[in-house]
């Protein structure tokens, strides 16, 4: 790269498939492509010299396509987003992020119209806080949420910063419902539940580069609520583990489930794209 521009070298080398090239460089000239129009024009015309039997198959391909295309009548535009949104999220994460916020609002709800009814001294925003972020995790990389997913995942910009952009967006929505549905309840104060949702976050990313991110949200909140939720609502009283994790003595546990959950995003960084 030089000049704002990728060297016609890497390009030529780009354009032949030349598999010596190092991943980084791949990387960074793929996502240079995307924004600069006369590196993809350079990278073009350096098709047509190096790679010939290439650019022989596009022009099959085109000359196919063409008359069908031609005849197609275009379907009306269906964006009704900011093209932004789709950098954060997948189509399917606003439904999975208004179901979330409506759980948290169902649970507010019995939190103060029947605070004994179905958990007994347990508050029903404090079971599930810790884990109702896994809800927009699991579908901020899921190849049956994302109808998209292969096209995504072939970009230059896939794997962990797209995944962490989408888990920040889940994040960014879900915390400030939970700190205002605690403030409004004084069921519980976010030291309670910050820590250990942040904590669950981390720790469903870094399973997930081994067993996928969906799996891993879905297998952390599903032993949350066999733990923890279903003994409460069955006995009325607040768990014994419910106790022992949410103390204040507790948080520097979390804090460190937290540290070694970023640290093994970070080491298996390479992972995600392959996910």
């Amino acid at each position: 790269m030089s000049a704002g521009h990728a060297s016609m070298r890497l390009i030529d080398d780009y354009a032949r498939g030349d598999t010596e090239l190092a991943a980084d460089a791949v990387w960074a000239l793929e996502a240079h492509l995307e924004t600069c129009a006369m590196c993809r024009g350079r990278l073009a015309e350096s098709v047509v010299t190096e790679a010939p039997g290439i650019a022989a198959l596009v022009d099959t391909v085109r000359a196919g396509l063409e008359p069908q295309l031609d005849a197609a009548v275009r379907a009306p535009s269906r964006r009704f987003r900011p093209r932004w949104v789709s950098a954060w999220m997948t189509p399917a994460m606003g439904p999975w992020l208004a179901m979330t916020v409506l759980v948290t609002l169902m649970a507010l709800l019995l939190d103060e119209a029947w605070p004994s009814a179905l958990s007994g001294d347990a508050s029903p925003m404090l079971l599930i806080a810790p884990v109702l972020p896994l809800c927009g995790v699991a579908a901020s990389w899921s190849r049956g949420l994302d109808p998209a997913h292969e096209l995504t995942a072939s970009t230059a910009r896939s794997g962990l910063p797209l995944l962490l952009r989408r888990t920040t967006a889940v994040l960014v929505v879900v915390l400030p419902v939970l700190l205002a549905g605690g403030w409004w309840s004084g069921s519980m104060t976010a030291a309670q539940w910050l820590l250990p949702s942040l904590a669950f976050t981390s720790t469903a990313l870094a399973l997930g580069s081994v067993v996928g991110v969906t799996r891993a949200a879905a297998g952390l909140a599903t032993a949350w609520a066999a733990a923890i939720v279903a003994p409460a609502w069955a006995t009325g009283r607040v768990p014994h583990a419910l106790e022992l994790a949410l103390q204040p003595d507790r948080l520097p546990a979390w804090g460190l489930l937290l540290a070694l959950g970023v640290g093994a995003v970070i080491a298996r960084r390479n992972a995600y794209s392959t996910l």
